[in-house]
């Protein structure tokens, strides 16, 4: 199992997009990682086609230092993401030491609350091309974009290069 003894978490909040949970979730799983689903407290959410998922631990006890990666689906829950003050620590927190950080989709807008894009090369979804570029990112039009630990990737399309890289990162 080439993640064996890895940490991740992957974020949820309502209206997640379910690939870009569910992929990486399961991905990483099979690759040995220790992945667990965080979220609010509100313990089960909902896709934005109403697919269920259980939160398996609050985001508020989880440690940047005690994980090795964070994940970040998209889908509409990153706008909901972005105002939770335990979900952006736990991002800045994990970027700052060195932990793997990885959104895809519309969960950019999570990296750029964090306050963690400035002077990086970042992609997603077109929507919130503006967004990243405004908040300082170099915006890169591709299927994942990895500067240093941070991982970023557009759309569902993009999971296979997304999780490959975050694996790669992992390793």
């Amino acid at each position: 199992m080439e993640l064996a003894g890895k940490r991740a978490v992957v974020l949820v909040e309502n209206n997640y997009q379910e690939l870009e949970l569910w992929y990486p979730l399961l991905r990483l799983r099979e690759a040995g990682a220790e992945v667990r689903v965080a979220g609010p407290g509100r313990g089960s959410y909902v896709s934005k086609y109403g697919y269920p998922v259980q939160e398996d631990v609050k985001v508020s006890e989880v440690e940047a230092g005690s994980i090795d990666a964070v994940i970040i689906p998209g889908g509409f829950a990153p706008d909901a993401m972005r105002t939770q003050e335990a979900m952006l620590s736990l991002v800045a927190g994990a970027f700052h030491q060195g932990k793997v950080v990885a959104a895809i989709c519309h969960a950019g807008w999570v990296l750029i609350s964090a306050g963690i894009v400035r002077g990086r090369r970042v992609t997603g979804v077109r929507a919130i091309r503006d967004d990243l570029v405004n908040a300082g990112g170099n915006f890169v039009d591709a299927a994942v974009v990895v500067d240093g630990r941070l991982i970023t990737s557009r759309l569902p399309g993009d999971l296979p290069a997304f999780c490959r890289a975050i694996i790669a990162a992992l390793r």
